[in-house]
């Protein structure tokens, strides 16, 4: 599949359908090559422009998903047509409902004590068959990371699931991507959460009319200066469009 990507602020984001991201992370796992898949939003591209390693993370990723209408809003606006968001919890949940059929074996790394075990038990209400082998929330320190690293592979997953908050998640997949032996990674943000029922999703027309950001802020006010991103980020791309014209 030949990409369009767009550049948005520095950070190279798919222009991509949520059909063509499932058919591409099917690929990734049958090639067994340790895939990592980024989901971007307008806070996730902000952070990346005084953020360097992240940039340089989100660049190398062998997918970057445009997980926010910010983000499709950006790419259309600089001219990259773009068609809908792929959001991350969304893709997720797509590649559960194959994961049985095919005999993948999913790891959930991340969130608060007792989250990711919650999360497992709804996936496998919800998608009868599937495999998770294993479960690590998102509480620990550096020196634990081998064992984690070794745990992980232990249990040969197919795909694991990052839940650690940006840009923990990413740069934590980047630098042990290599040992774990996982044909394809990615960054969940907080989809364990919604999964075990702690964080609620915006209701389907909210996420329709764009505007999941505006419910995240209303469920979590410790969210609220966060959200500051998002008008930050449309005046950066447009300040960023007319530099580019020049």
């Amino acid at each position: 599949m030949s990409l369009v990507t767009a550049d948005i602020l520095g950070v190279n984001v798919a222009a991509i359908t949520m059909k063509e991201a499932v058919e591409l992370a099917v690929q990734f796992i049958e090639k067994k090559n340790n895939a990592m898949i980024a989901t971007a939003n307008a806070e996730m591209i902000m952070r990346a422009t005084y953020d360097a390693e992240l940039k340089m993370i989100l660049n190398k990723a062998d997918l970057v998903v445009p997980d926010g209408a910010g983000t499709v809003w950006a790419a259309n606006y600089l001219d990259c047509p773009m068609t809908e968001r792929v959001a991350g919890f969304d893709l997720v949940q797509n590649l559960f409902k194959i994961a049985p059929q095919k005999k993948w074996r999913i790891f959930f790394l991340g969130s608060a004590p007792g989250v990711a075990d919650k999360a497992k038990l709804k996936a496998e209400k919800d998608y009868p068959g599937i495999q998770i082998v294993g479960t690590q929330n998102g509480f620990f320190n550096d020196e634990d990371n081998d064992t984690i690293v070794k745990e992980i592979k232990k249990t040969a997953p197919n795909i694991l699931l990052a839940a650690l908050g940006v840009p923990k998640q990413e740069k934590w997949l980047y630098k042990y991507i290599g040992q774990l032996n996982c044909p394809l990674s990615i960054g969940v943000g907080g989809t364990f959460d919604v999964m075990a029922g702690v964080m609620k999703r915006a209701p389907l027309w909210m996420q329709r009319a764009k505007l999941e950001w505006m419910f995240r802020g209303m469920m979590q006010p410790r969210r609220a200066g966060r959200l500051l991103a998002l008008p930050k980020f449309v005046l950066k791309v447009r300040s960023w469009k007319k530099k580019e014209n020049k």
